[in-house]
C-alpha cells in the first residue's frame, strides 16, 4: 500500500533524505526545501512515484528522472529574501544573519519585510501566492514542533521597555512557566513578548543569570531608534549564556517595523497577521496569560474567549489576566469577560490577579479544574 502523506512522510533535512533512500523508495514522500544537488546518484536509483519536491535544488538529470517517475517538482524561486517552501521554523541566527557586519537592514528579516512592503503595494498575484505558500509551510512546521507539548501563551504589549520593573516581571513569569514544564509561546516581538521568551531562555540556567541579563539589555531599552543596537544586546546575552532554554515566538512581517526578538529558540514568522494571531492562540493548549497591553492585547483576549464561549475548541483554555486595575479600570476587559463567562463552561477557566508573580499559580489552579462538556 502506498504511504499516505502525513508528517511521517515529510523529509525536511538531508539526513532524513539519506535515511529514507537507504531503506526504500521515495514513493509518496514530500521532500521540503532540501538541497539535493549532491544526491543525483541516489535520485537516479530511487523510485520517486508520486513524490513531491518543494523547493529542492537538484541536477537537471535528477529532475528529469523524478519527473519521469511521476513526481511533482516545484523548483526553488530565485531572487527571494526568504524560502517559501522552508521545512523548519526560523531561528534567531537565521533571521538576524548579517547583523554584525551590515546592521539590521542587511538581515534576512529586514529584507523580507522590504519585499513584503513592495509586493503588497504592487498587488502581484505571484507574490501573494508565495506568501501563502510560505505561511502554510510555517504552520506545518509549527504544528510539528509543538505536537504533544503543553503550550502556554503569554500576551502583552510591545511597548514594555527593557530596564523596567514590568519587563523584569514578565521575564520571571516566562522563567516560572518554563520551569513548570510548559512551552512558552509569545507573539515573538519586543516588549512583554521578548521578556517572556527571555525568561524561558533563562529557565535552565542559574537564577542570577536573569538579573545580569536584565542589566545588559537595559542599556538598549527599545528597538527604537536602533534595531541593530537592540538586537545586538540580545545576542550579547545569548553569547554569554549560550545554553538557554527553548520557547516559541510567532511574529509577523505585517508589523515588520517591530522586529522579532532573539530569545525565542523557534520562530514561526508569518506574512499574514490574522493567520499568526489565530495560530498562536489555538496552539496555546495549556492556557494564556494576558499581561497589561493595549488594543492588540484586548483583541487577543476576546479572540481567545470566543471559541471558549462557543465551545469550539474542546475544553475551554484557561485565561489569566494580570493587573487588576489595568483590566478593570484603564481597559475594562475583565467585566465583559465575566459577563460572557456566566453560566458557561468557561466560567471556571478565567482568573484575574493583581501581580505577575501570582499568574503561574492561578494558571495551575485553572488547569487542574476539569470542566466536563454537557
Amino acid at each position: 500500500m502506498r504511504p499516505q502523506p502525513d508528517h511521517h512522510h515529510e523529509i525536511e533535512t538531508l539526513a532524513a533524505f539519506d535515511q529514507v533512500v537507504v531503506g526504500g523508495p521515495l514513493t509518496g514522500y514530500r521532500v521540503q526545501s532540501v538541497d539535493l544537488t549532491d544526491r543525483t546518484e541516489a535520485l537516479l536509483a530511487t523510485d520517486a512515484t508520486e513524490a513531491v519536491f518543494l523547493g529542492c535544488p537538484m541536477s537537471e538529470e535528477a529532475e528529469a528522472k523524478v519527473r519521469a517517475d511521476g513526481a511533482l517538482v516545484f523548483p526553488p524561486v530565485p531572487n527571494l529574501p526568504f524560502n517559501p517552501y522552508r521545512g523548519l521554523l526560523y531561528t534567531p541566527d537565521s533571521l538576524f544573519e548579517g547583523l554584525t557586519d551590515g546592521g539590521y537592514e542587511a538581515t534576512p528579516d529586514a529584507l523580507a519585510y522590504a519585499w513584503f512592503q513592495q509586493t503588497k503595494a504592487d498587488g502581484d498575484i505571484f507574490a501573494s501566492m508565495l506568501r501563502s505558500v510560505h505561511d502554510d509551510a510555517i504552520s506545518d512546521s509549527l504544528d510539528e514542533h509543538v505536537l504533544g507539548s503543553p503550550v502556554v501563551g503569554v500576551m502583552g504589549g510591545h511597548a514594555m521597555a527593557r530596564g523596567t520593573d514590568a519587563y523584569a516581571g514578565a521575564a520571571r513569569l516566562g522563567r516560572s512557566l518554563a520551569r513548570a514544564g510548559l512551552t512558552v509561546a509569545t507573539g515573538g516581538g519586543p516588549g512583554a513578548m521578548e521578556a517572556a521568551n527571555l525568561g524561558a531562555y533563562a529557565a535552565p540556567l542559574a537564577d542570577g543569570m536573569l538579573d545580569e541579563a536584565l542589566l545588559i539589555l537595559g542599556k538598549a531599552p527599545s528597538f527604537t531608534p536602533s534595531v541593530t543596537d537592540w538586537a545586538a544586546a540580545a545576542f550579547a546575552v545569548r553569547s554569554r549564556w549560550p545554553a538557554g532554554g527553548d520557547s516559541v515566538g510567532i511574529p509577523t512581517w505585517f508589523y515588520g517595523h517591530e522586529p522579532p526578538n532573539a530569545f525565542a529558540s523557534h520562530i514561526a514568522k508569518y506574512f499574514a497577521n490574522a493567520t499568526r494571531e489565530d495560530g498562536l492562540l489555538a496552539r496555546s493548549t495549556a492556557g494564556v496569560v494576558f499581561l497589561p497591553g493595549a488594543a492588540g492585547t484586548v483583541q487577543e483576549i476576546f479572540d481567545n474567549a470566543t471559541p471558549n464561549y462557543y465551545e469550539s475548541r474542546g475544553e475551554p483554555t484557561p485565561m489569566v489576566l494580570v493587573d487588576r486595575s489595568h483590566w478593570t479600570e484603564r481597559l475594562p476587559a475583565w467585566p465583559l469577560l465575566q459577563a460572557l463567562a456566566e453560566e458557561r463552561p468557561m466560567e471556571h477557566r478565567i482568573a484575574l490577579v493583581d501581580s505577575v508573580a501570582e499568574a503561574p499559580a492561578a494558571l495551575e489552579r485553572l488547569r487542574s479544574t476539569a470542566i466536563p462538556r454537557t
